[in-house]
């Protein structure tokens, strides 16, 4: 079976390289920090010193890193994948980025011979367990071809949307959506709360309608349980709104609703809060309100 290089074990990279071992793939990892290496070495995987043990050997490299400095740094930087990678060899950068910087980084790969894809996810840990999750996609057809099987074992759906770049613009287009969601969430529930409503006969009598949708499915549990164990952190969407105004800067686009949700994801990290699950939005609504939405 294929090899396949993977760089960076956190929350989502993790079940990603699981299961692609699962799938039957030779996986070889790397991760600077040393214990989600270890669980994936007693898995089947083979861990990498470095990023040049893992371009000497393979011919496809996925990379599930933080944010857009992680992502130069580990493949286009001074002891970057670039450095060592084979003409032909093709990388997929599955991390939430600028989608500046991946055609960035795009461009430069491509001057050594090397394919690249910006492939970001959604479906948080979960879909990332489940192998479902939902997949964006920029780069060459002919890249992207080449990663389909990849593609089919990580993810339930992925789609090419356009050159390097389009990929995280999607996925910006897809934090928007999904963060303002989950705060009209927490101020409609604190309302329903205010009135003396139940939130899970509230949630039963609207799911099936227009206000219904994975989002509320997936985070209203969450908040009527308290259950707020980060399946995708506060800071890790900051991060992703921050790239949103970014982008919305650079192509002159108004971005007002998005703009007020990333001051309160904002206030909720110097709360000191930043490593809970973005459910957790709804704590900055009960404070104001001093009421918790829960049964």
């Amino acid at each position: 079976m294929q090899k396949i290089g993977f760089i960076g074990l956190g929350i989502m990279g993790k079940p990603m390289a699981i299961n692609l071992l699962k799938a039957g793939y030779n996986l070889i990892v790397f991760s600077r920090t040393s214990i989600p290496a270890e669980e994936l070495i007693e898995k089947g995987a083979t861990k990498a010193l470095s990023v040049a043990e893992i371009t000497k050997v393979c011919g496809t490299i996925i990379t599930m890193l933080p944010d857009s400095p992680q992502s130069e740094e580990i493949i286009i930087g001074e002891n970057g994948i670039i450095q060592t990678a084979k003409k032909g060899a093709l990388v997929i950068d599955m991390s939430s980025i600028n989608p500046i910087i991946s055609i960035k980084i795009g461009e430069k790969l491509a001057s050594k011979g090397i394919d690249f894809l910006d492939a970001p996810v959604s479906g948080g840990e979960q879909g990332a367990i489940e192998g479902s999750l939902a997949i964006m996609v920029g780069g060459r057809k002919e890249a992207f071809e080449r990663a389909i099987p990849i593609f089919k074992t990580l993810g339930s759906s992925y789609f090419l949307i356009g050159e390097n770049g389009a990929g995280n613009f999607a996925k910006l287009v897809n934090q928007i959506i999904v963060t303002i969601n989950i705060a009209a969430i927490s101020e409609a529930f604190i309302l329903a709360k205010k009135a003396g409503l139940s939130p899970t006969l509230v949630y039963n009598a609207i799911k099936n309608g227009y206000a219904g949708s994975k989002v509320l499915d997936s985070k209203l549990p969450m908040i009527v349980n308290r259950d707020f164990k980060p399946g995708f952190k506060i800071d890790l969407n900051k991060k992703d709104l921050q790239n949103v105004m970014n982008a919305g800067s650079a192509l002159n686009v108004p971005l007002p609703l998005t703009s007020i949700v990333l001051e309160i994801l904002k206030s909720i990290s110097c709360a000191g809060n930043g490593n809970l699950d973005n459910s957790s939005i709804v704590n900055f609504y009960e404070d104001m309100s001093k009421i918790i939405v829960k049964e």
